[in-house]
This record gives C-alpha cells, sequence and structure tokens, in this order.
C-alpha cells in the first residue's frame, strides 16, 4: 500500500498543510517541525508525491534534454552525463528524439505539454534559431554542443569548430602531408560548416598543400564508411584525411581497411570528439578531444542559474581542445 501524506500527519502529530511545507522548497515551516515530519515519513516509508509538489510550486523541476542524432555513439555519453548531473541537482531530466523534426515550434508545443522548466538543446548539428525559438517562448533554454557567436542569442556551451578545423591542418601539415582532404558530416550542419571553415581558412595559409572536402549525409559509422568507399574509387585520393567526427572516421577506417590498404601508412585519419570506442585497441584511433564532461557540467550550470533568473543575459561558453595521439595518423620523413 502506498502511504499517503494523511498518514505521515497522523504520525507525526500535525496537519496536511505542515507535511505538505515540509516537503516543499522555500516554504515557511520550522526545523523542529521538518525534524518531526521527516522522521514520521522515515518511519512509514513515505516519498513525496512529485507531481502533486509542482502544483504546489509552480515548477516540475523537469527539464528537456532535445537531441536530433541518436546513430551517433557519443551522443551515449553525452545522455549519460547529462541525466546524472540533472539528478544530482535535484531536476528531472526527460529525453526527447527530434531526429525527424525539422519545425521548432512542434519541439516547443511539445515540451510545453511537459510543463518543463527549462530545455538543453544538446545538438551540434541544429541551428541557432532552433534553441532561439524557446528562448522566444520565454522557456529557459541552453544550447550544449551549438554554433559558437562572440553574441549569442541563447546560452551557449561548446566548442569553437572553425578552430578545430584550423587545428586539423596545423597537425596534418606538422607531419608532413601535401596532400589532404576534409569529410565532414551533413553539409547543412552548422558544425560541418563551421569545421570546414576552419579547415579551408587554415590550408590557405599553407601554399604547398592541396585539399579537397566532401561530405557523408548523417554522422553515422554506415554514412562515414560509405562516403570514403566512394573517395577512394578516385585515382588521386588524399594521403591524410580530417573526419569531422570520430564516428565518421571510424566508418571511414572500416572502409579504407577493406580495400586492402594500411591506416596510416596508406592512408592517415585524424578525427575529432575523443569518444570512448575511439581509444578501443582495435581502433586507436588519433583525434582531436572535445571535453565533454566539462561542457555537461557548464551547461547544467547555466540551467540551474536560469531557473533562478530566466532573463539572465545569454553567454558563451567556449572550451579549448587538443590532439590525441594514437596510432592513425604517421610523421612523414621525406
Amino acid at each position: 500500500m502506498v502511504v499517503t501524506l494523511k498518514e505521515v500527519a497522523e504520525r507525526a502529530g500535525v496537519s496536511r498543510s505542515a507535511v505538505s511545507r515540509a516537503f516543499t522548497d522555500g516554504a515557511s515551516v520550522s526545523d523542529k517541525m521538518r525534524r518531526k515530519v521527516e522522521k514520521a515519513a522515515r518511519e512509514l516509508g513515505y516519498s513525496p508525491n512529485a507531481l502533486a509538489s509542482s502544483l504546489t510550486t509552480g515548477r516540475t523541476k523537469l527539464i528537456g534534454l532535445v537531441s536530433n542524432n541518436f546513430h551517433n555513439p557519443i551522443f551515449l555519453e553525452v545522455f549519460d552525463l547529462f541525466t546524472r548531473g540533472l539528478q544530482d541537482r535535484g531536476l528531472r531530466p526527460l529525453l526527447v528524439n527530434l531526429t525527424d523534426e525539422t519545425d521548432p515550434e512542434n519541439s516547443v508545443r511539445m515540451l510545453r505539454q511537459y510543463s518543463v522548466d527549462g530545455v538543453v538543446v544538446a545538438s551540434s548539428t541544429l541551428p541557432p534559431g532552433f534553441a532561439k525559438a524557446f528562448r522566444d517562448a520565454r522557456v529557459p533554454v541552453v544550447h550544449s554542443f551549438g554554433r559558437y557567436s562572440s553574441a549569442p542569442q541563447v546560452h551557449v556551451v561548446g566548442i569553437d569548430n572553425m578552430e578545430c578545423g584550423r587545428m586539423a591542418v596545423r597537425e596534418l601539415a606538422a607531419r608532413g602531408h601535401k596532400k589532404i582532404a576534409f569529410l565532414g558530416g551533413p553539409e547543412t550542419a552548422t558544425s560541418t560548416q563551421d569545421r570546414l571553415s576552419g579547415f579551408m581558412q587554415e590550408v590557405a595559409q599553407h601554399p604547398k598543400i592541396k585539399a579537397a572536402y566532401s561530405y557523408a549525409n548523417a554522422y553515422s559509422f554506415e554514412a562515414g564508411r560509405h562516403e570514403m568507399l566512394r573517395l577512394l574509387e578516385q585515382p588521386n585520393h588524399a594521403e591524410a584525411y580530417f573526419c569531422g567526427d570520430d564516428v565518421l572516421s571510424i566508418g571511414a577506417l572500416s572502409a579504407i581497411r577493406e580495400r586492402g590498404l594500411s591506416v596510416p601508412d596508406d592512408i592517415g585519419i585524424l578525427g575529432l570528439n575523443d569518444m570512448e570506442m575511439s581509444g578501443w585497441e582495435n581502433i586507436n584511433l588519433t583525434t582531436i578531444h572535445q571535453p565533454i564532461r566539462q561542457i555537461i557540467t557548464s551547461s547544467i550550470e547555466l540551467m540551474v542559474a536560469m531557473l533562478d533568473e530566466p532573463d539572465r543575459y545569454p553567454e558563451a561558453r567556449i572550451f579549448p581542445c587538443s590532439v590525441v595521439e594514437r596510432g592513425t595518423l604517421k610523421l612523414i620523413t621525406k
């Protein structure tokens, strides 16, 4: 049988309203009363009803966690860190799959139906306007892994994807590669656009380097594999590729090995993200590390602050990246 608030009140010898106040954050109740109620609740095995509490406080403590790329295994890590981090703050994550969603207004309506207190948009591919639709609807929002801007319209936490593109070229050039290429995710993804832009900007600083670029149709293993198989059909493919995502890189590795070529001796691969499986012995991917844990911790800090200060001025928190040396790039010593 479920223990009721009335039974706790009777055991503690107080009114039902006193029990309700004892379990309501910020409610007026003495320490002595709270201890008496909590003792009775422990003895009876009572847990306060979160939904009932929301009727009193006007807050559900629900935080919508929305994303649109459930095919990329890095988001298993992202969701794990987000859900545990929110729960540790006494908040309740509501995971929403927006894989086929293109209209932000539909997402705003859906999240409002659940009466969420805030929304975290966890995506490197959705445009800034997607998160802004929540702000326009006066829903506190943080765009994690979003597009960097010096004057953001919503809170953005992530990395400078253009700088990652420049970093990749500098790394490939330092190893002596003269014929390189960028293999990006979907052409419409803001992360792909920015990584390519930085890549080509840096190439322009190296007159001896020739560069090309192409796109996979998704940030997925199969998309990376399919695009690399296509590239390998060309007679003059690159000698090293910057794949704009680790999962694309792993798909590319599969394609290269299927064609009987060696990594890094025949073709070099540089990824981006440094997800857990990139360090597995059979993958051993040289990659650019994205500080995912710090990005998520900072995103949660901003969300908690916005719950008390919804009109907090939007800011961009950008974290630096670094190259992780493993086994898919070599130093050319010609």
